[in-house]
């Protein structure tokens, strides 16, 4: 009788640890996937981003701020450069575009509605959101070699007020 209490027990556990909601995501990488490999990150909310395009055509670099902080470059600093800057209470929560050898275009959409436009939409189209409703992009990461190759998309729940760009 004490081994079925334990079987029971064990799987009531894990049957509640499937139904807790995932506030962690990835979108798989989208592109060719060559050149040298990137990681976008930074500490706290995305608050601004720019995306450097070559004259309308694919992607050449991205950078986010995280508060007042901007980001190291990734990819190239050169071509025509689009930039957004959000709200308090504004996050990015859908990326798409068009990708061949590289990431053709991307459209950055935030939770307000605005979005932020950048290259020319030829190739195959991608859609990233999150999993969860509560999610937000946290950072980007894939490759890069004469423009960004691939791209995928990392989100998570940011547990920090909306206006994180204030001194600490």
């Amino acid at each position: 009788m004490h081994y079925y209490v334990v079987l029971f027990a064990l799987l009531s556990a894990c049957v509640l640890a499937d139904v807790q909601p995932q506030y962690y995501s990835i979108s798989p990488a989208v592109g060719s996937a060559s050149g040298t490999e990137y990681s976008l990150t930074g500490h706290g909310r995305i608050t601004a981003l720019r995306v450097w395009d070559q004259n309308g055509n694919y992607i050449r670099g991205f950078q986010f701020r995280y508060g007042y902080i901007w980001s190291k470059i990734v990819g190239f600093k050169s071509g025509d450069v689009q930039e957004i800057e959000l709200f308090e209470d504004e996050a990015i929560v859908q990326i798409s575009g068009k990708h061949s050898h590289y990431v053709q275009s991307v459209v950055f959409v935030t939770n307000k509605g605005r979005s932020l436009i950048a290259g020319q939409p030829s190739g195959r189209s991608f859609n990233m959101y999150p999993e969860s409703s509560m999610a937000e992009l946290r950072f980007l990461s894939g490759r890069y070699h004469g423009g960004i190759t691939s791209m995928g998309a990392h989100w998570a729940v940011v547990y920090e007020p909306y206006n994180s760009t204030a001194v600490v």
